[in-house]
């Protein structure tokens, strides 16, 4: 008996969301990019074009890297998982850092490798505290103490 892609893209998500308590949105998300692989493969597998050596393209691995980063979560291309961002403690499981991993995929190194929301998150709380105000506060402090025990 055949299965169709669907049901085969929802056979492997329920499987992540049994192993890894994956959230709905994440799960919608995860279930459309599986559903999408499998009908890339299917194309390559009866066209046979890329099927045969495996290897993308430069140009699929740039795009690869942009379907990754979604709205809430980002796929690791490396195992498939979804996160909120990719730790360094989870790139050091295949081996990697995060410069590594972004010079594989071709991912420019000004990317954060976390989901647009967690992103936006991280700029507004920037925003809010503004650390380079406070950099040059502190170092305007330390040149001033400088002054004074040089005077002494």
């Amino acid at each position: 008996m055949t299965q169709t892609l669907l049901e085969m893209a929802k056979e492997l998500v329920a499987e992540q969301i049994r192993q890894y308590h994956v959230s709905s949105d994440e799960a919608q998300i995860l279930l459309r990019n599986t559903h999408a692989t499998l009908q890339t493969l299917h194309h390559m597998e009866m066209s046979g074009s890329h099927a045969m050596n495996g290897t993308p393209s430069e140009e699929e691995q740039s795009e690869g890297w942009r379907k990754s980063i979604s709205k809430y979560a980002i796929r690791c291309m490396e195992c498939g998982n979804t996160f909120k961002q990719l730790s360094t403690r989870h790139l050091r499981i295949h081996d990697l850092d995060a410069r590594g991993y972004r010079a594989k995929y071709g991912i420019p190194r000004t990317q954060a490798l976390s989901s647009l929301t967690a992103t936006a998150r991280r700029r507004e709380l920037a925003k809010q505290i503004r650390p380079w105000e406070k950099a040059a506060s502190i170092r305007g402090v330390a040149k001033t103490k400088a002054k004074a025990s040089a005077k002494k």
